[in-house]
């Protein structure tokens, strides 16, 4: 079993910052991609960063120059440094990662979430 628990949403006035945390636990043989996910409502869920064990990094275009994603693939950890928020950012945001088991099954598994507001 794995789980991920998320970290460090909140609320924010815009322009502000806040970094997001995310830890995967469980029987883990190994990681190979963690991301970000983030979700409004009325909205499909959108990929938000998301980094591979080999440190390839990826951004959605409207975060991109702001949001920062980085990992410690060691201990199954990954975060995301916010910058300049706007009120569009104002979502649930979702960790994700890619791993496979210590049965070798891969598969992908997701955190419960965290809310950022951004809002004057």
């Amino acid at each position: 079993q794995v789980q991920l628990v998320e970290s460090g949403g909140g609320s924010v006035q815009p322009g502000g910052s806040l970094t997001l945390s995310c830890a995967a636990s469980g029987s883990i043989f190994s990681t190979y991609t963690m991301g970000w996910y983030r979700q409004a409502p009325g909205k499909q869920r959108e990929v938000v960063a998301a980094i591979s064990s080999g440190g390839t990094k990826n951004y959605a275009d409207s975060v991109r120059g702001r949001f920062t994603i980085s990992g410690d693939f060691a201990k199954n950890t990954v975060y995301l440094q916010m910058n300049s928020l706007k009120p569009e950012d104002t979502a649930v945001y979702y960790c994700k990662a890619d791993v496979s088991t210590s049965r070798r099954i891969r598969g992908d598994y997701w955190g419960q979430g965290t809310q950022v507001t951004v809002s004057s």
